[in-house]
């Protein structure tokens, strides 16, 4: 049942304050009412009293107290899930407020699988702070082995570049497709391979291969040695680019790396792509993804526009893909 517009004034709208639903997130962090004043810089009586005002605004009991003690009850997570976006939106006004007063400083938030770190976020990184060299950076490392981009809902990040499926929907997402980045299979330019023309992936399939474990790419890279009746020899299960590209350095490793990481780093690598037969290797698309009905600061809304200027530039040419280096 709505509640009346003079309800919520009486009851809610004059009484709840900002700082106790601040205060209550804190204690319910810190799993103490002690704990929780100490980091706040209050005394525990007075936290005493704004959790006992909320509490009395809203009718429900927000914590349960124990000998170890408080933790936060229904009511209180409930109340908090919303608390996050209402602090969050504030956050947001502060940074338009100071944008709007300094165009040239804030701070974007990105949260991306590592290969992307590799190249293009640096690259679009610094060409932006070249212009806005006042503007501040937060990265956070992407698990790409789910899609439920915890980091947005959480609203850890404003922005998230990931490959997605160009079937997935999920109501509170954006996908906006940025560029396809299809897979090379690649060895170091001092392999007996490289250079070789019209491979076969018969071939190559004894050779120790390098491939990142739980991810789209393991599953595309199976999938193609499956189909053929090909058993995969897997050498070293590893995520990590730099160990990618310290092995495959040395010439004794095969492996697969996007398009974009091998023609963005050709000058620091020695690593080349390999001329196989019929491998087409090409996962979803790299994609910008951000968070419905949630306003974008200024200078991430510019970040997102400086962006998709990169991106144009990163899409790989037909008849690079295989065969040579970038």
């Amino acid at each position: 049942m709505l509640r009346a517009p003079s309800v919520w004034m009486d009851r809610i709208g004059r009484r709840l304050k900002l700082r106790d639903l601040y205060i209550l997130s804190a204690v319910v962090r810190w799993g103490s009412m002690a704990k929780g004043a100490s980091h706040l810089g209050m005394s525990q009586p007075a936290v005493s009293e704004a959790i006992a005002s909320l509490e009395a605004a809203l009718g429900v009991r927000l914590l349960n107290r124990h000998a170890q003690g408080v933790e936060s009850t229904i009511y209180a997570d409930a109340l908090l899930k919303r608390s996050q976006v209402v602090f969050d939106e504030l956050m947001q006004g502060i940074n338009d407020i100071e944008f709007l007063t300094n165009p040239e400083v804030g701070e974007v938030r990105v949260a991306c699988a590592e290969f992307l770190s590799a190249d293009l976020l640096p690259r679009a990184i610094s060409l932006f702070s070249q212009q806005y060299p006042h503007v501040v950076f937060s990265v956070v490392q992407q698990d790409t082995t789910t899609l439920d981009h915890h980091e947005l809902h959480e609203r850890v990040v404003d922005i998230v570049l990931a490959r997605m499926p160009r079937d997935f929907v999920d109501d509170d997402l954006n996908v906006e497709v940025l560029f396809e980045d299809p897979h090379c299979i690649v060895s170091g330019t001092s392999s007996p391979w490289a250079g070789r023309h019209n491979i076969a992936l018969t071939e190559i399939a004894n050779e120790p291969w390098i491939i990142p474990p739980s991810s789209v790419i393991e599953k595309f890279v199976r999938a193609e040695f499956e189909r053929r009746g090909i058993r995969l020899n897997v050498s070293v299960n590893a995520a990590s680019i730099l160990l990618r590209n310290q092995l495959l350095s040395t010439g004794r490793y095969i492996s697969v790396l996007p398009f974009s990481l091998l023609s963005g780093n050709a000058k620091q690598w020695p690593i080349t792509a390999l001329e196989v037969d019929d491998v087409q290797l090409t996962p979803p698309p790299i994609s910008l993804v951000t968070l419905k009905r949630r306003t974008l600061s200024p200078v991430v809304e510019r970040f997102v526009q400086h962006l998709r200027v990169i991106a144009k530039s990163m899409a790989p040419p037909a008849d690079s893909i295989k065969g040579d280096r970038p």
